[in-house]
């Protein structure tokens, strides 16, 4: 993997100096991650002048939940845990020659951006942006298996979870459960808080799980995700409980899985972000369902569960292949609950078969 993490930082570093930069600081930990392997609490990066330094508080670990570095890249261990890396790391670029330093300002507190200042008060400080996110749309192969493996491990809790007896159990009991049963299938941890949500809550994005209890012809809305090797992927099924579903049920779940098939459709290479959530948000549209509806129907997802693109009406950009993207809509009625299915994809060109489905617990609405 060290080739990998090295042609990443190489990229990263041509675009620096095309924009005029001679070095560039890395603190945002999911950005560290993808370009040392590797983000031990608090580190900072540096792509230097003439060399790459990883800059600690202390010696990194092999942890899960922290990557495993690339053994090419050197490390700055500072001399206590009281000193800042990034601050250390603008210093560096400085001792290397470096007249210029590219920062995240969208990560640095001001702050540390008035410190990083003070240590090296003759670089030419310059907003580096984005630009690591945008390298980290496109994933590889390697990548894309962790978030497979995310998948299977998500699908196998949510799968065991429908086989208990759900009926008389709170929401945070069941959501408590499924985080228990992810890390016993081998995930680092939950991609985000696990949401049950019951009868009025289903299909709220985002719900956080209460104390209400499961009852018979409730709704039952889930969305959960898995973190494998630091990629997070996501799931969401909604069903009903214990009953046949009442006919306004099954009319809005075939409402909401229409929408979530007619954006499945439109994840292919070219295809507008705004194109996708259009043509998702059209079939709620037509069905009186414009108000209230989520900001977005999808996004991007790896290092962390939130990333670009966006999927969302004022969308800029178009898809290219081997991006992960969820497609999410979903439906709330005030006081009766509602309905949200949510999939992650891979986006593969029709000539691979089209889009890679990661989630396959069944979609069937099921009376549990």
């Amino acid at each position: 993997m060290s080739e990998v993490y090295a042609a990443r930082r190489t990229r990263l570093r041509e675009r620096c100096n095309t924009a005029g930069s001679a070095a560039a600081l890395i603190s945002r930990p999911a950005n560290v991650r993808y370009l040392a392997g590797a983000v031990p609490q608090r580190a900072a990066l540096l792509i230097g002048k003439r060399e790459d330094l990883l800059v600690c508080t202390g010696p990194p670990d092999e942890k899960p939940t922290e990557g495993r570095p690339d053994e090419a890249l050197p490390v700055h261990t500072l001399p206590g845990p009281a000193g800042d890396p990034a601050v250390a790391a603008a210093g560096l670029a400085a001792s290397q020659g470096a007249d210029s330093l590219a920062v995240e300002e969208h990560h640095l507190t001001v702050a540390r951006h008035r410190a990083i200042r003070s240590v090296a008060p003759r670089l030419r400080l310059a907003d580096l942006g984005g630009a690591v996110e945008q390298l980290r749309v496109v994933k590889d192969e390697e990548e894309i298996s962790c978030l497979r493996i995310g998948a299977e491990i998500a699908d196998q809790a949510l799968g065991e979870l429908l086989e208990s007896i759900l009926v008389g159990r709170t929401e945070r009991h069941l959501a408590l459960e499924l985080e228990r049963r992810l890390v016993d299938h081998g995930a680092d941890g939950p991609a985000f808080p696990t949401s049950v949500a019951t009868g009025p809550n289903s299909g709220r994005r985002g719900h956080r799980p209460t104390d209400r209890r499961v009852e018979e012809g409730d709704f039952l809305s889930v969305c959960l995700g898995a973190t494998y090797r630091g990629y997070r992927c996501e799931i969401g099924r909604t069903f009903v409980i214990g009953t046949s579903p009442a006919d306004w049920q099954i009319e809005l779940y075939d409402l909401v899985f229409a929408a979530q098939r007619a954006g499945r459709e439109m994840l292919a290479p070219g295809s507008a972000y705004r194109d996708v959530d259009r043509a998702a948000r059209q079939v709620l549209d037509s069905a009186g369902y414009a108000e209230g509806l989520p900001p977005l129907t999808g996004h991007g997802v790896g290092l962390e569960i939130d990333e670009d693109p966006q999927l969302a009406p004022s969308a800029m950009g178009k898809l290219d292949a081997c991006v992960p993207v969820t497609v999410e809509p979903g439906v709330h009625l005030p006081g009766r609950g509602g309905v949200r299915i949510d999939d992650t994809l891979v986006v593969r060109p029709e000539a691979d078969g089209g889009p890679e489905l990661l989630t396959i617990t069944t979609k069937e609405l099921l009376a549990l």
